[in-house]
């Protein structure tokens, strides 16, 4: 201010698009090693402070990673200024520990083999420095409590070390002072009460002195424990899992029903959701993917085969067989063909951290809706959700279709025939937010995922590798010029349409190596991502 007149500040505009850069690769394979089936990858996940991630493969493991930038340097703003050390460093993590969560198994009354793959992990809330999840294959889910637990040593013992073994026993058979000594068919051959093993010998004048064992260090190891197992449950095979902010239960989903656990009750669920018709003739479409309100404890989403988004409250009944909000994409007239559904189907959608957004993929798109806000009973949702080929959001006044499509990959719609008869149409990709609700990111191709800017202005659509290069296949992305719809309503686009076929490089599109999973840091600007059996990471 000068003179009296008012400096008016210069309204903010889109962020500018990040710079991402390598971090860290877990499970690197060489250049022509074969991967194994049980090594590859099935779910990614972050616990809600971004201090550990887990990891579930095809074998039914789960991998713990723990984060060690924090740990090393002090966990104060004090401490890392004392140190001099950058309070900007990207996350770094280091393998924490691993445990067998799931074996096959074999369904004797459906003649089914059951996977011992790990479809979806779920964090819970730690106590007493423990950290517990929940993990899930087709069938069985179980809860995880993984904590540290020290293990003595001890020293100073009155045998020689040289003769004992682990536990402090004479390596030898010390055990053979008996007054008989047993025979092989039973019998025993009488001696002498004074016998003693050669292995055992006293020196003359006997021991001096005998010394108490001493305690002398403490290792710590981990401990993973299953504590309780959820089963009999579906008869189907479970696409979902997903906690209640109130901490206590969770749901899980499989094609035609949802089930409501209590975390401490696992010979019991609650059937809220059950699309099964009477007939199964009649039957036009499954749950693809179902998730609770971050901080609704009573509203969740579920998603259907058919590109559709329902709302349900679970104050409204106990069977939630209508849903408070519908979101679907009315089909464009005369758009209609043999792989409209199959495309539509939605195959994952994720909340945003306040609860405001809902992101969704499906085949060919991304897309963003805004969840529900209850005000006098009335639900409004911004809807943000994401197709195979492109990626939508939804404004709250106007649920008839998304405010934005971000199209992911394009190029391929005139190969669907071809991804039908190798049946790569129905993969089922992965989509995340990032904490800030800025930005989105799903996988796609040829181990390549893509980054997209939902925030009003933004043209970002950043295509990178799973590589130690990401951006060795970097792809121009040309946008479309966004049209605004009202003062309120950020903007309709579609953008991230590609060259068909080709990378920037004129590198042709690998279809058998798919980026299927991967996680957004909640707090930082972060991606943890998996291409076969490794875990790439990275930062900006």
């Amino acid at each position: 201010m000068n003179g009296g007149d008012e400096v008016v500040a210069a309204p903010a505009g889109p962020p500018q698009p990040l710079d991402w850069k390598f971090s860290q690769v877990f499970g690197e394979r060489a250049a022509g090693e074969e991967v194994q089936e049980v090594d590859i990858i099935s779910a990614i996940e972050f616990d809600k402070s971004g201090d550990y991630l887990a990891t579930g493969d095809r074998g039914g493991r789960v991998v713990l990673f723990e984060r060690t930038d924090t740990k090393d340097h002090g966990d104060s703003r004090r401490d890392l200024e004392r140190m001099d050390y950058s309070i900007s460093r990207h996350p770094e993590f280091r393998y924490k520990t691993e445990f067998q969560s799931h074996e096959p198994e074999f369904d004797y009354l459906k003649s089914l083999e059951i996977e011992e793959k790990i479809n979806k992990i779920r964090w819970c809330q730690t106590a007493n420095s423990a950290v517990f999840l929940l993990s899930t294959n087709d069938k069985t889910i179980k809860f995880w409590k993984v904590q540290e637990k020290k293990v003595k040593k001890v020293s100073d013992y009155n045998l020689d070390p040289s003769k004992a073994v682990g536990n402090g026993s004479i390596a030898s058979s010390s055990n053979s002072i008996s007054p008989k000594s047993y025979l092989a068919n039973g019998g025993c051959s009488d001696r002498s009460n004074s016998y003693l093993s050669s292995d055992l010998s006293i020196p003359p004048g006997g021991i001096p002195s005998l010394r108490l064992p001493v305690v002398t260090s403490q290792e710590t190891s981990l401990v993973a424990r299953c504590r309780r197992v959820y089963a009999h449950a579906h008869d189907y095979h479970i696409n979902s899992i997903s906690n209640n902010s109130d901490g206590e239960t969770f749901i899980s989903a499989d094609d035609l029903r949802i089930n409501l656990w209590n975390l401490e009750i696992s010979n019991q669920s609650f059937n809220i959701v059950d699309v099964k018709p009477a007939n199964m003739e009649d039957l036009t479409e499954v749950i693809t993917s179902a998730q609770f309100h971050p901080t609704h404890c009573n509203t969740l989403a579920y998603s259907s085969s058919k590109g559709s988004i329902r709302l349900i409250d679970l104050r409204q009944s106990a069977l939630c067989d209508s849903h408070a909000k519908l979101f679907e994409e009315q089909e464009a007239p005369g758009s209609r063909s043999f792989f409209t559904e199959i495309i539509a189907s939605i195959s994952d959608i994720k909340f945003g951290k306040d609860g405001r957004y809902i992101l969704s993929r499906d085949y060919m798109t991304l897309k963003a809706d805004i969840s529900a806000q209850y005000i006098s009973s009335a639900v409004w949702i911004w809807f943000l959700t994401g197709l195979l080929f492109g990626g939508q959001l939804w404004d709250i006044n106007m649920d008839s279709g998304p405010v934005a499509t971000f199209q992911v990959h394009e190029y391929l719609r005139p190969k669907l025939c071809d991804l039908y008869e190798n049946d790569s149409i129905f993969d089922k990709f992965e989509c995340c937010l990032s904490g800030d609700g800025l930005r989105v990111a799903t996988g796609s191709y040829s181990n390549l995922f893509r980054v997209f800017g939902c925030a009003p202005g933004s043209s970002e659509a950043t295509t990178l590798e799973a590589s130690k290069n990401p951006m060795r296949r970097q792809v121009q992305t040309p946008s479309r010029p966004s049209r605004s719809l009202s003062s309120s309503i950020t903007r309709v686009v579609r953008r991230g349409a590609e060259s068909p076929g080709v990378d920037a490089n004129g590198n042709s599109f690998d279809f058998t190596t798919k980026l299927l999973h991967l996680a957004w840091h909640p707090t930082e600007n972060s991606i943890a991502c998996a291409a076969a059996n490794s875990l790439y990471m990275y930062y900006a």
